[in-house]
């Protein structure tokens, strides 16, 4: 499971709670990408304090205003996209994605990921929702649609954006 968070959300604190105290327990869940193991019994301050530590570690998420990648500038403050000087028209939901795209370029990023961090379904059906956005970004942004250079399929993984 503390794999497949991992995969799918990197970004995510995951806090292992556990009745089991063994060592080897806590050092393979820390292994596989815990950022801390708690084990019962423990009150609820320790675990307060402990996600308080948790999250004081977290890396910030860079904030982006202004993007400029090929001939295509935007202003995320504004929600204003421009390409050769000419304004083109986003949803809100496609300037969501391009910013998470911006803020995890060269990074493989999975359908699901992006359901997650951008959509917010943390439980969801199978959906081409992702792929359908893809589709109308690359219409939008890219110049040839059919053999994209910034929005890249990964196949099997996901998209990767390269700027």
């Amino acid at each position: 499971m503390c794999r497949t968070i991992r995969g799918e959300a990197p970004s995510l604190p995951v806090i292992v709670l556990s009745a089991l105290a063994d060592e080897v327990d806590k050092v393979l869940m820390l292994e596989l990408g815990a950022d801390d193991y708690v084990t019962k019994p423990f009150s609820p301050r320790e675990l307060l304090a402990r996600v308080h530590s948790v999250r004081r570690r977290m890396q910030p998420l860079k904030e982006i205003d202004q993007y400029v990648f090929g001939s295509i500038s935007v202003d995320f403050a504004r929600m204003v996209l421009t390409r050769d000087g000419a304004e083109i028209a986003l949803t809100p939901q496609e300037f969501k994605i391009l910013r998470y795209f911006a803020r995890n370029a060269e990074r493989v990023i999975s359908r699901e990921e992006l359901l997650n961090q951008v959509w917010g379904f943390h439980c969801y059906p199978s959906t081409r929702t992702v792929d359908n956005h893809l589709v109308r970004l690359r219409q939008k942004l890219e110049r040839d649609p059919t053999d994209p250079r910034h929005f890249k399929t990964v196949h099997g993984a996901g998209y990767k954006f390269v700027p």
